[in-house]
């Protein structure tokens, strides 16, 4: 074999010579511009200047459509990839179960997915979505139930077809509900192998009650109640035409998708709309709450419910909860706990701000036993400081930074974008809502700040709840900084941990 390296030859393309001339000629100038363009540049890094970022929020109103029979379709096409990302959204979930059948909807559209139709088996069902190279996922939240498609543009009508007959006509396979009855029960089997879960529940119960949705827990007696007739009627109520909005997104034109859409839906029929999610009734009690766990570090909760999204305080406690313990390694209680005292990994805190009801706020952490009390006593101070202090300027001008040059990340992407459209349209948000978030966020002062941390940060209203090692816990730090008597007149409530399969506390 010839080597063609050492055979250099000559090719010769019309033009090809007039090309070069131009392009040496245009590298040459450049070479000589040089040097006048680096002295324009600044010493230093800090000192070069950027144009503001112009961003507006796009407008719900240039994605949406209604179809001829009433459905909502949120449309937003792209042409990147050859592919369709299509996501349906109903209301109505974990809030609609009956009491004793608490996991009936997470149930039911599990068994949407894996339990066929009633034309095609499990296994015949699984093997046309493979074919297709198709995902179709149906699951259950809370307050939503949702069913997507991420297929190929190509193979986008063939799956619509089948997403829709998995809708309409579930088989609810006995063999497939079988087995997710045993997977749930091997699932509660391990409820108490970590703290996390155990903390999560308790905490939820306490905040919401048991009885709420919030804080209820399916149990072995709930999950084995629930019957193919249970999960036909549950389906058929909730995934109905009425009760639903659609969002498309990918490489399709506008005027075919709707086309598409009214075809596939032209047989759906149209039921009740689902009513909003009841509010709790339970109040929390403040004071110290434990369950007792062998482990070497103790994990805790603090805090109480806090307020709804259109609350006149929302803003301010967005700004607030940043600067307190959400914005990581720039926030208070990151800086005290984990950078100053080097008592935990991660720590922080959350506002969780409600739609229908006031949500929660919570600080959390995990140290070790020793340190457990003297961790809480420094989130303590930190809200009274919140409290009493008004935060700097610069604490106050990087926390509100912070949501406004992120803020066009919640539209990065077509799909995000549009779940952002569907959930407010559901929930009933303002239209200006993200059209003023920015000037909102920049409006919150000093003063905004201490009134809703003086409205939200009291810690004698608050609740804690602690899983670990009593014993280590209660002493405190060696240093006698801290020890867990000093919270609420040392008085504690130790809760038995619950049987993981009735939910009911052990003796």
């Amino acid at each position: 074999m010839k080597n063609n390296h050492h055979n250099p030859q000559t090719i010769s393309i019309p033009g090809m010579n007039g090309l070069l001339a131009t392009a040496c000629a245009a590298l040459t100038l450049s070479l000589a511009a040089a040097p006048a363009a680096a002295q324009q540049l600044p010493k230093r890094p800090e000192q070069i200047a950027f144009k503001p970022l112009v961003f507006n929020a796009p407008k719900a109103a240039d994605y949406r459509h209604v179809l001829s029979n009433g459905v909502v379709v949120y449309l937003a096409p792209s042409k990147e990839l050859p592919l369709i990302d299509l996501g349906m959204t109903f209301k109505g979930g974990g809030y609609l179960e009956p009491s004793d059948k608490v996991g009936l909807a997470s149930m039911t559209t599990e068994l949407m997915r894996t339990g066929g139709t009633e034309g095609l088996a499990p296994a015949e069902l699984d093997e046309k979505l493979d074919f297709l190279a198709t995902n179709i996922v149906i699951g259950a939240r809370d307050t939503t139930c949702t069913a997507s498609i991420d297929c190929l543009s190509a193979n986008f009508d063939e799956s619509l077809t089948l997403l829709m007959d998995m809708l309409l006509r579930p088989r609810f396979d006995e063999g497939k509900m079988k087995i997710s009855v045993d997977e749930s029960m091997e699932g509660m089997k391990q409820r108490n192998d970590d703290a996390d879960p155990i903390l999560s529940r308790e905490w939820n119960m306490a905040l919401y009650g048991e009885d709420h949705f919030e804080g209820r827990q399916a149990t072995e007696a709930s999950i084995r109640a629930i019957t193919r007739d249970d999960m036909k009627a549950f389906a058929a109520r909730v995934f109905n035409a009425g009760n639903v909005i659609v969002s498309v997104s990918g490489d399709f034109e506008v005027k075919d998708m709707l086309a598409k859409l009214e075809k596939a839906f032209a047989a759906w029929p149209s039921g009740e709309r689902m009513a909003d999610p009841p509010a709790p009734v339970a109040k929390l009690v403040p004071g110290v709450y434990h369950v007792e766990k062998e482990i070497p570090q103790g994990k805790v909760y603090i805090g109480a419910r806090s307020i709804t999204r259109d609350d006149p305080d929302y803003f301010a406690a967005l700004v607030m909860n940043e600067i307190l313990g959400g914005g990581g390694f720039t926030s208070r209680i990151m800086k005290t706990v984990r950078s100053d005292e080097g008592l935990a990994y991660s720590a922080g805190s959350g506002l969780d701000a409600g739609v229908w009801y006031p949500g929660e706020f919570r600080a959390g952490f995990q140290s070790k036993s020793a340190t457990v009390a003297l961790a809480i006593k420094l989130i303590q101070n930190e809200f009274n400081r919140m409290r009493t202090t008004e935060v700097s300027a610069e604490e106050l001008e990087v926390a509100k930074q912070s949501f406004i040059e992120t803020f066009p990340r919640s539209f990065e992407s077509k799909p995000s974008m549009l779940g952002i459209f569907v959930a407010d349209e559901w929930t009933g948000r303002d239209p200006a809502y993200w059209q003023t978030y920015r000037d909102n966020v920049a409006k919150v002062t000093a003063a905004d700040v201490k009134r809703v941390a003086n409205r939200l940060l009291d810690f004698d209203k608050m609740a804690v709840f602690v899983v670990g090692d009593w014993d280590a816990i209660a002493p405190g730090d060696p240093t006698g900084r801290a020890r867990m008597a000093d919270f609420f007149d040392d008085k504690a409530e130790h809760l038995p941990l619950r049987d993981p399969m009735t939910m009911q506390r052990q003796k």
